[in-house]
C-alpha cells in the first residue's frame, strides 16, 4: 500500500514488546490499547497481543470498549478507565465491560445497575483519578480488580514513585482476593517489588522508551512515511515556507515533502525537527504547513517519489518527539485519520 503519507505497524515488533515487558515485569502484561492503541489501531493491535497470551485490556471510554468488544469477541476482560459514568451502565453491561470505578458516586451506579466485574482505581498521589486512599469504599461484590497509576515513572530517581508504591501497597491489601495492577511502561523497569499482579503498559508496547528517550530493549512498531513531491534549487537569500521561517544562508536543495500538521506532523518540529531520507538525518526548513514540509536534501539523491521517514526504525520515535518539544505518546495519537495504516506481520 502506497500513499503520501503512510503508518506502518510491525506487527511483529509489537510482540516482541509484549514479551520483553512480560520478562522485564515479571507479572502477566495487561495492555493499554486506548485511543485506538495510541493511534496504531486497536483492533489489530489487540488481535495480535492477544496471540501472544494477553487476555486482559484498558481503554479510555465506554465507546472504545464496545469496539473493542465487537473486534475480540466474548474472551477478554476489557477494563474502561473513565468508570462508569452517568446513564452508562446499561452500555456497559451489555458489551461486557468492566469499569474502573473512581468515585463513590460510580460505586453507587454500577452496584445499583446490577453491578458485575469491575476495578476499583486508588489515586495514590497523582490527583487525577480514583479514590484517595481513606476513602476508599469496603470490598464489595464483583470487585476484581485494584489499580492505580505512576506519576513519574519515567523518572526512576523520582522518589515519588516509591511513596505511591508503598500507598498503593497499603490500600490494596484492604481487597483480598482481587488483582493488583500498577505499573505502566516505566514501572516495569522499576523493580520487582513495583510489578504487584499485573501490570498495564502502553507506550513502550508502541515502540516508546520507559524513560522517554529509546531504549534498545524496545523496537519500534511505528513508521510513518511521506513521499517527495517536488525538488528544487533555493538560491542564497531566498526563503522557504510562510513567514520566510528558513531563509538560505548558501544555495540549498529542498525537498517539499508530503506530509503537514493536517498528517500529525506538529509544526513545533520547527526549527529543530529532522527526518530519515537518502541515507541520513537531515533537517526540516522553515515552518511546517498544512499539508507539506521543506527538508533540506542538499548534497543528497533524492528524487521525485522517493519515501522519507517522519519517524521509524532510522529516526527514533523518541528522539523526533523530543524535537517537537513534545512526548511519544502525542506524536503517535497526532497522526491524523486521513494518514493510511498499514499493519505488517
Amino acid at each position: 500500500m502506497t500513499a503520501p503519507a503512510l503508518l506502518t505497524v510491525d506487527l511483529q515488533a509489537l510482540a516482541a514488546n509484549y514479551r520483553t515487558l512480560e520478562a522485564a515485569g515479571g507479572v502477566p502484561v495487561h495492555p493499554v490499547v486506548k485511543a485506538d492503541a495510541y493511534g496504531l489501531g486497536a483492533d489489530a493491535c489487540a488481535g495480535r497481543l492477544m496471540q501472544e497470551g494477553a487476555r486482559t485490556f484498558f481503554v479510555a471510554r465506554t465507546r472504545e470498549g464496545e469496539r473493542l468488544r465487537a473486534a475480540l469477541g466474548p474472551t477478554p476482560a476489557i477494563y474502561v478507565l473513565d468508570g462508569c459514568l452517568t446513564g452508562r451502565a446499561s452500555r456497559l453491561r451489555e458489551a461486557d465491560l468492566r469499569p474502573v470505578l473512581n468515585t463513590e458516586a460510580q460505586v453507587t451506579e454500577w452496584r445499583a445497575a446490577g453491578g458485575g466485574r469491575c476495578g476499583l482505581q486508588i489515586d495514590t498521589g497523582m490527583n487525577r483519578l480514583g479514590f484517595r486512599p481513606e476513602a476508599a469504599p469496603e470490598p464489595f461484590e464483583g470487585l476484581d480488580m485494584v489499580l492505580s497509576h505512576l506519576a513519574c515513572a519515567d523518572d526512576p530517581a523520582e522518589p515519588m514513585n516509591a511513596r505511591q508504591r508503598d500507598a498503593f501497597a497499603v490500600a490494596a491489601a484492604r481487597y483480598p482476593g482481587t488483582v493488583r495492577s500498577f505499573a505502566n511502561s516505566g514501572g516495569i523497569f522499576l523493580g520487582e517489588d513495583y510489578g504487584f499482579d499485573a501490570s498495564r503498559p502502553g507506550i513502550c508496547l508502541y515502540g516508546g522508551g520507559p524513560e522517554g528517550r529509546p531504549d534498545e530493549r524496545i523496537r519500534p512498531v511505528a513508521t510513518l512515511t511521506a513521499e517527495v513531491l517536488q525538488v528544487r534549487d533555493v538560491p542564497a537569500g531566498e526563503s522557504v515556507g510562510y513567514s520566510r521561517g528558513f531563509i538560505a544562508e548558501s544555495p540549498r536543495r529542498i525537498a517539499t515533502v508530503a506530509a503537514g500538521y493536517a498528517d500529525g506532523v506538529l509544526r513545533s518540529y520547527s526549527p529543530r525537527g529532522e527526518v530519515f531520507v537518502g541515507g541520513a538525518l537531515r533537517p526540516i526548513l522553515g515552518r511546517i504547513s498544512m499539508d507539506v514540509c521543506a527538508v533540506d536534501v542538499t548534497g543528497l539523491e533524492v528524487a521525485v517519489g522517493d519515501r522519507v521517514e517522519m519517524f521509524g526504525g532510522q529516526r527514533m520515535l523518541d528522539d523526533a518527539a523530543a524535537a517537537a518539544g513534545t512526548v511519544a505518546w502525542e506524536l503517535l495519537t497526532s497522526v491524523s485519520a486521513r494518514v493510511p495504516r498499514t499493519w505488517v506481520g
